[in-house]
């Protein structure tokens, strides 16, 4: 049992004096020499060594090793004296080499770390590394962060930018903004390049800018530039709230934004350093108090370059590469020789650790891929404000885009801007969306205008507490491309003449690509104003209307042919004949005509057949005159309905297909466009007509449009709310057809306004309490209707309907009149040959008897009357 227990003790006190061995071989050096190669025109030598200081104060990081930093400073372009210094760090046999800016001298000892396997740690910008090279980059790779800022530009909705630039690396570095335009879904971006040398004046290189009356800008300038850059601009107005800056400097925190330089634009940036992370507070309170120490006044709220923390993060994942890597194994420092054949194996090793292990410094969480390049890193989102930054979310590597701000705060940001502001309104005079009032010279500012548009505004006013002035615009005009520039109320805004828009503005493809729109305040579409037609004087015998000629040929070919064949048959069948002798026969010539002239007009006669024959003639006669007059009578019902005011014209394709009444709509705006566009065959071979016109049927404005309506033989095409507008006050125009398409007015903005979307929601709030409503009965409503054509007056008989009846009736008791005098005529001859004497006597016995038989026919008639 003792054997036993002497052997483990035995086994035990080995184990303890092989690791005690094994430690003290393992055990770092207790100096490790760090190299700084940095430009005379840099500091950041200071940030390496209070990083060294740093970690030697913390025994946690390297507990029996001391950092010793070696710093040089050489020109940034003198490659030559970069490589001698790199070569004196080799012979120093430095752990590892924090590198220069300059491209020149970073080339020179990447490719010396490279060959002697020495790790080059480097904490900017520097084009990217193979798999194999010993650089390690502790800035974001650039593919990366310009990523963040593309999708920002793409968030934010950026139509154009113009980049502007003092280092020609910009070019490289932002190479994913540039290829903007070359995507899908950005195909229509534009994108200008600025080049501006480092000793220019931005005074006259604003005015120029601003001539391009671009609004969004990436800014890749040093901070102090960025300053200069801001109060130029202000000089030329262009930090006002229509101005989006973005800038790409991750030092922004380190920029007193106080004073009045930055105007009310829009100004955002990213940022790397996180003051919350707990690495970063630790450094930064280290920092102070080495600072403090040494009798420096250094305020707790002095922010730290990005750089420096950047530094300090690389020194300590170096110090935390040693210290876990010589557990493992020795590691051992060696003196190099340029001109040798040797190489650190160690070195290698240390640049691979780095590359795996992912690690937390004062810039937040760092990870290293395989070609040295930062591939995980977070940004703050911020905004800079005359208050100072202001946090709008964050941006990663793995989640990207996450807002802070709320829709609600947005709203409320907004709102603040709009409130208390003085708005430029840009509009145009037409009836009823704004009116000037008469007469002019008793009113001034705003008071001399009215109208519906002019109501929104104060509407929109109430609601926001802003100002407005209105200024109709100076050409007349809508919108439109000429000459490859913008005109009317489009280009003011475009030249930012003008803050808002308020007019009857059609929201279009094309003007919706060049300025913002809010929601549509009035839904509307393309219609047609043309003259009512003039009634037309009935013809005189308008009464045959309802039947064609030819069916009146051929009833009168009936009533002949059925008179005489009823003539016929009465004569050949017997049993029309009556009295034995002699026989008598009532259907006689002119009594066959009168039994079926009788019939035809429904009233009938004291001659009735008594024959089988006749009976079936006469019955297929009154069947015929059944059918006709009940034909007759509906047909003219209908025919007086229908006979209304006729236009030659019903529809588009209507105004398509004919030639002699000529169309066309307003110059230069939204309707002319869209004929202009439109690949509807109908209303490409109106465009066709319209644009072929001699002289040209294109109006400058909707008033002489409807003018030119009254005159008569012409078509305006118009928006439906102007029409609806115009044919309450007009009664002698009217609208034809139905709408062409479907649009909406609204309030036009600059691109990128921050009062679209508070306008907005100004006008949905409007619209849900009914107020656009009882705004657009307000002027539009006429105080006198113009009657109804579409009423049951329509449809009355006026007496040049019915004039051919009368003058029917009229010949019938003329040719009645004429008729009996040929038959007193006719009879008085017959008397004389019966009693065959011509004698005076006689025809004053005639004439005596005949005025006694019509004394007695008056007396008899006055005891009739006398007894009803």
């Amino acid at each position: 049992m003792r054997s036993r227990r002497r052997r483990i003790w035995t086994w035990m006190l080995q184990v303890l004096t092989v690791s005690v061995l094994v430690s003290s071989v393992a055990a770092l050096p207790e100096v490790i020499k760090i190299g700084g190669l940095f430009e005379t025109n840099d500091n950041k030598d200071l940030a390496f060594r209070k990083a060294i200081e740093m970690i030697n104060t913390d025994e946690s990081k390297l507990p029996r090793t001391k950092l010793q930093a070696k710093v040089r400073k050489v020109s940034p372009q003198d490659s030559f004296r970069a490589l001698k210094t790199a070569c004196d760090f080799l012979e120093e046999g430095m752990a590892a080499i924090i590198g220069p800016k300059s491209p020149s001298n970073i080339g020179v000892l990447h490719s010396t770390c490279d060959t002697f396997q020495v790790p080059l740690l480097l904490t900017h910008w520097a084009p990217r590394s193979t798999p194999r090279s010993h650089v390690i980059n502790f800035f974001p790779d650039s593919q990366i962060l310009a990523s963040a800022f593309t999708e920002f530009i793409k968030q934010d909705s950026w139509k154009s930018f113009t980049l502007i630039f003092e280092d020609n690396e910009a070019l490289i570095r932002l190479q994913e903004i540039l290829q903007l335009p070359t995507s899908v879904k950005q195909s229509k971006m534009k994108v200008t390049l600025r080049h501006v040398k480092p000793d220019q004046d931005f005074t006259k290189f604003m005015k120029d800018l601003e001539k391009l009356q671009e609004t969004n800008f990436v800014v890749d300038l040093p901070l102090h530039r960025v300053r200069e850059l801001f109060i130029a601009a202000d000089k030329v107005n262009m930090m006002t709230e229509y101005q989006k800056y973005l800038l790409t400097s991750l030092d922004v925190h380190t920029v007193d934004w106080s004073q009045n330089i930055i105007g009310r634009s829009n100004i955002t940036a990213f940022r790397l350093i996180n003051p919350n992370n707990d690495e970063y507070k630790k450094f930064l309170d280290e920092w102070i108090f080495s600072e403090q120490t040494v009798g420096k006044e250094v305020s707790s709220k002095q922010p730290i370059t990005t750089e420096a923390a950047l530094i300090y993060d690389a020194v300590l994942m170096l110090a935390r590469a040693l210290y876990e890597l010589d557990r493992g194994k020795p590691i051992e420092l060696k003196s190099l020789f340029c001109d040798g054949s040797n190489v650190w194996d160690d070195g290698k090793a240390i640049v691979n650790y780095m590359k795996i292990i992912p690690f937390e410094g004062a810039s937040g969480n760092i990870k290293i891929d395989r070609n040295g390049q930062r591939t995980v890193f977070s940004l703050d989102i911020m905004k800079v404000t005359k208050r100072g930054l202001t946090r709008l979310g964050t941006w990663d590597t793995e989640k990207r885009f996450t807002y802070k701000k709320e829709e609600k705060d947005a709203f409320s940001d907004a709102k603040d801007l709009l409130k208390n502001a003085t708005l430029k309104v840009t509009t145009i005079i037409n009836s009823p969306y704004m009116m000037k009032k008469q007469p002019e010279s008793s009113f001034t500012g705003n008071d001399r205008y009215e109208g519906f548009c002019k109501d929104l505004l104060e509407k929109l006013s109430e609601q926001f507490g802003f100002k407005f002035i209105i200024q109709p615009v100076k050409d007349g005009g809508y919108g439109g491309v000429k000459d490859g520039k913008w005109n009317g109320m489009v280009g003011e805004l475009l030249r930012r003449e003008a803050d808002i828009a308020v007019a009857d503005l059609s929201i279009t493809y094309a003007r919706e690509d060049a300025v913002d729109f809010t929601m549509p305040f009035m839904n509307l579409g393309i219609s047609i104003l043309f003259k009512k037609p003039e009634k037309k004087t009935p013809p005189l015998f308008s009464f045959l209307k309802p039947l064609s000629l030819e069916v009146w040929f051929y009833m009168g070919t009936a009533y002949l042919g059925v008179s005489l064949f009823l003539f016929i048959l009465a004569r050949l069948s017997p049993y029309e004949w009556v009295n034995p002798h002699p026989c008598e026969n009532q259907f006689t010539l002119l009594n066959s005509f009168w039994f079926t002239i009788g019939s035809i007009m429904q009233q009938g006669s004291d001659i009735l057949p008594r024959a089988i024959s006749t009976r079936m003639v006469a019955s297929s006669w009154w069947f015929f005159t059944l059918i006709m007059i009940s034909s007759y009578t509906a047909n003219l019902a209908a025919f007086l309905t229908a006979q209304r005011m006729t236009s030659p014209i019903e529809s588009a394709a209507d105004l398509a297909k004919q030639t002699t009444i000529q169309y066309g709509c307003v110059f230069g705006g939204s309707t002319m466009n869209f004929f202009k566009t439109s690949t509807y065959p109908i209303y490409k071979r109106m465009w066709s007509f319209m644009e072929s016109q001699r002289p040209s049927v294109f109006p400058e404005d909707n008033y002489k449009g409807i003018e030119r309506v009254k005159m008569g033989n012409y078509a305006f095409l118009m928006e439906s709310t102007s029409i609806e507008y115009v044919t309450e006050r007009n009664c002698d125009l009217t609208r034809i057809g139905g709408e062409l398409d479907s649009k909406g007015y609204g309030i036009a903005t600059p691109p990128g306004s921050p009062y679209r979307g508070i306008l907005s929601s100004g006008i949905l709030a409007l619209q849900e309490s009914q107020q656009l409503q009882i705004l657009k009965d307000t002027w539009w409503k006429a105080t006198q209707k113009c009657p109804d054509d579409s009423g049951s007056s329509s449809a009355e008989m006026g007496i040049r309907n019915v004039g051919g009846v009368f003058l029917v009736l009229g010949i019938g008791s003329i040719l009645g009149a004429i008729i009996v005098v040929l038959e007193f005529v006719w009879k008085a001859n017959k008397m004389l040959e019966r009693v065959k004497s011509t004698s005076v006597l006689y025809y004053q016995t005639y004439i005596v008897a005949c005025l006694i038989q019509l004394q007695k026919k008056k007396i008899v008639l006055g005891f009739v009357n006398k007894l009803k």
